[in-house]
């Protein structure tokens, strides 16, 4: 594997919009807003989530800052993943700091553990000692691949699996 997790770009080409694409819109809590697109459209998606990157306090009265990244291997997008600079109230319920998905096609490679260990490095980069992400209790796969990056969860509630990582691991 040559894996490189890159920052979102508003440069980002037609390999980006087609695995976006390849992940549904919603899955398992995961919202991808970029499927479904056109090309078009999805160059000024990028500009957008650019921009809200840089922000730093609540956009339209509830969401917070995130920065997206894609996760590659030899060049090719296999995944994205993005960090919330800070929690709401609502976040600590259903959301947490980090969100990721990898593209259907890919799962079952360890994708998804190596993208989970690069988003906790940078949130460690940006201030976040302890990330959290919330799973549906039923997402075997996304609680196995918390638990391989040392996460800690706590019990379900209101729909969710809470688990806490370090990112200083």
């Amino acid at each position: 594997m040559n894996i490189e997790l890159r920052r979102l770009s508003p440069e980002d080409g037609e390999d980006v919009y087609e695995m976006l694409q390849a992940i549904p819109a919603e899955e398992n809590g995961f919202t991808n807003s970029a499927h479904g697109l056109s090309f078009e459209e999805y160059g000024r998606w990028l500009e957008k989530a650019d921009a809200e990157s840089r922000m730093t306090g609540l956009m339209d009265g509830w969401r917070v800052p995130q920065t997206t990244y894609w996760l590659y291997d030899g060049g090719v997008p296999v995944g994205t993943g993005m960090i919330r600079h800070f929690l709401t109230d609502a976040l600590r319920k259903r959301g947490g700091h980090i969100g990721y998905a990898v593209a259907p096609g890919y799962r079952g490679r360890g994708y998804g553990k190596e993208l989970l260990r690069l988003l906790l490095i940078e949130a460690g980069r940006r201030g976040i000692d302890r990330a959290l992400i919330t799973v549906a209790p039923e997402n075997a796969p996304s609680r196995a691949v918390a638990r391989a990056n040392g996460g800690i969860e706590e019990p379900a509630s209101e729909g969710r699996v809470r688990v806490w990582l370090d990112t200083a691991r």
